[in-house]
């Protein structure tokens, strides 16, 4: 197949319009009872950070970002370095400490809006992110609600990052190494139905520890993780604004109004990083420097369609 730099454009073009029709999303009927997933309560939480140091350790992160004094003071969101992080905050019935991380929606957002399915929901119920796949649109950052995939502006080769509820160790049978690590049991891995009972039961057989809410349950369609408290959620900075509904169909809205020329772009960018990245330095030599790019990058491209 002979491309040239206008074939490059033109199938460009044709990706971006297709991609502004993302797929309706599976999950609408899906059960999710069945799911992995991790229940948190913060009525035993301590603040001892275990969880941070124990992911940092199995994902070659850095060291997370703890002041000399392990100060609470100022507020730390998770980052393209850590992938979870804990919080103090002072509510009406004293210090509450707050780990956060991927929440792992039943019907995510963020992959919804990715549009070429780099960002994935398994059949086991975490929501991962395939390298192979991305283009570096950032769509998945903007659709989440929970704010949670970043992006490695500093590097070279930037990746997205984000809690895979250590996706790698469940296929091995092993836990989640959060939960592994958690000193006072704040953390239970399980399936959704039976987290769901659990957490109902604790909040039944101790009404004056908890209050009579299950955060992600209901909140965005539900989450594979998910939050009991014995003080309102507001109070925790979380976010209650949210629907019961369940995001990606908000998130197909808001990918019809985007410009193609946004959507192709990246696109364009990824197929030119591909044949940058895999390019035959023979083939660099002797193609005409005009050309170089567009018949390299449509070579590639079409081997891969």
């Amino acid at each position: 197949m002979e491309f040239n730099r206008r074939s490059l454009f033109k199938l460009a073009g044709v990706a971006g319009g297709t991609a502004l029709l993302p797929e309706k999303a599976e999950a609408t009927t899906r059960d999710a009872g069945g799911d992995d997933a991790i229940l948190i309560d913060l009525t035993r939480c301590v603040g001892c950070r275990t969880c941070e140091e124990s992911c940092a350790e199995a994902h070659g992160l850095p060291d997370p970002d703890w002041s000399d004094d392990f100060s609470y003071e100022s507020f730390r969101p998770t980052t393209e370095t850590q992938w979870t992080a804990v919080n103090r905050y002072e509510t009406s019935k004293g210090e509450v400490f707050v780990k956060r991380q991927c929440m792992h929606c039943l019907q995510p957002a963020c992959s919804a809006a990715c549009l070429t399915k780099a960002m994935y929901k398994t059949e086991e119920g975490p929501v991962i992110w395939r390298e192979s796949k991305c283009m570096g649109c950032r769509f998945c950052m903007v659709s989440c609600p929970f704010d949670v995939p970043k992006f490695e502006y500093n590097s070279a080769v930037p990746k997205i990052q984000k809690c895979r509820m250590c996706f790698e160790r469940l296929e091995k049978g092993q836990l989640p190494v959060c939960v592994e690590n958690c000193p006072n049991e704040a953390l239970t891995f399980g399936k959704r139905d039976d987290l769901l009972r659990e957490a109902r039961k604790r909040i039944v057989e101790n009404p004056d520890d908890y209050v009579d809410h299950i955060y992600g349950e209901h909140e965005a369609g539900g989450t594979g993780v998910l939050y009991i408290s014995a003080v309102p959620f507001d109070e925790l900075g979380f976010r209650t604004d949210l629907d019961a509904e369940a995001y990606p169909e908000l998130t197909r809205d808001f990918l019809t109004a985007v410009p193609m020329v946004l959507v192709a772009w990246p696109a364009m960018m990824l197929a030119m990083r591909r044949a940058g990245d895999h390019s035959d330095e023979e083939e660099a030599r002797e193609a005409p420097r005009g050309e170089l790019a567009a018949d390299v990058v449509g070579a590639r491209i079409g081997k891969e369609v």
